[in-house]
């Protein structure tokens, strides 16, 4: 069989290559490009992340892996797509006062779409995409669709970025590492010989200051409590996430924290711990993975936030609109965030963004 290996010049891809190589199929290695001069000139040589000014040694990376198996290596340009989804959406929300996922859509939109399709494009032939994602992909035959499930090293999972693909997507892609922890991949570089075999994890989108992307002007605004009484002046709303406590200069009895952000009226509410919390969520832009949408009231699990444990909840499905009701009220919900379901068993049941809480 001929599989695209997804390479991204770090330790989980390439252990992929080997992998599938060593189990005799013909393997191709692939790169997306979002380099753009112009996109990184504000960007700093100390900056991480899979956006990033090293984004030409990552490729680098990968080609030298390539050749080390002696198979092929194309680079795919997905600058422009990259930057006219994920990087425009990345600013607006934040300039919007929300708090966005561009791992979420980066996933659905560039590495499992724009990538492999590039290929196509490029004249690639392949018959399945692989990538280095710590998940599991399944066929149900009693449901006649691809389900996802939470890999089994808990803290490398990766299902809560990839719970919009598609059954498109899903019935064309391999995730050789759903089975394996962190320390046996690390082992199998050791054992292949690879030069990434102690290459640090990636971070997040990005390790830097965000207004390196943004890019927006200082817009001075206001702290102010529930009532609107002002407490201090800030610099934009874009600077705040709802749960942040560092970091916000003011003074008062208790610990403070950022409460809402109304970029409207350029103010951060501001409060206290026991005013953080909700037991009721709204999500909106749904997508159902590994079920259909439910037509009754459903029982699972969710996070709102990627490094979360999956908590019980209730949720409600009225159109395009998923009501969350939790027995436990709930601290730091921020409007942006993903929503992400989850069965008994880990399998990923669909998720939306977070779009308001009470």
């Amino acid at each position: 069989m001929k599989v695209l290996v997804g390479l991204s010049g770090g330790v989980d891809s390439s252990v992929v290559a080997c992998l599938l190589k060593e189990a005799g199929h013909e393997v191709i290695g692939a790169t997306m490009s979002i380099w753009d001069a112009e996109l990184m000139k504000n960007l700093p040589d100390t900056a991480k992340g899979c956006f990033s000014p090293h984004g030409e040694q990552d490729i680098a990376a990968a080609k030298a892996l390539c050749e080390k198996l002696e198979i092929v290596h194309h680079v795919i340009d997905c600058k422009d797509i990259y930057r006219d989804f994920v990087l425009k959406y990345f600013k607006d929300e934040y300039l919007s006062g929300r708090t966005p996922n561009p791992c979420v859509w980066c996933n659905a939109l560039i590495k499992f779409d724009a990538l492999p399709r590039g290929a196509m494009r490029d004249g690639i032939a392949f018959d399945k995409f692989a990538t280095g994602h710590y998940a599991e992909i399944l066929f149900s035959k009693h449901l006649n669709r691809w389900q996802v499930k939470q890999g089994i090293d808990a803290k490398k999972d990766q299902t809560y970025f990839i719970y919009r693909l598609t059954q498109e997507q899903l019935a064309r892609t391999l995730m050789p590492l759903g089975d394996k922890t962190k320390d046996e991949v690390r082992a199998l570089a050791i054992k292949y010989s690879l030069e990434v075999s102690d290459k640090p994890d990636s971070q997040d989108f990005y390790s830097g200051d965000l207004n390196d992307i943004i890019c927006a002007p200082p817009k001075k605004g206001h702290f102010v409590d529930k009532n609107g009484r002002i407490l201090g002046t800030h610099q934009g709303v874009w600077n705040f996430t709802v749960g942040q406590r560092k970091g916000l200069g003011l003074s008062a009895d208790r610990p403070l924290y950022v409460l809402e952000l109304n970029a409207e009226k350029n103010e951060v509410i501001v409060g206290y711990e026991e005013e953080c919390y909700h037991n009721t969520v709204i999500v909106g832009n749904l997508s159902w993975l590994s079920i259909d949408k439910p037509s009754d009231r459903l029982e699972c699990r969710v996070k709102m936030r990627s490094t979360q444990t999956p908590i019980p909840v209730s949720v409600l499905v009225q159109d395009d609109i998923a009501i969350l009701a939790f027995e436990t009220p709930q601290k730091g919900v921020a409007k942006g965030q993903s929503a992400v379901f989850y069965d008994k068993d880990g399998f990923v049941l669909g998720g939306g963004i977070i779009e308001g809480s009470k």
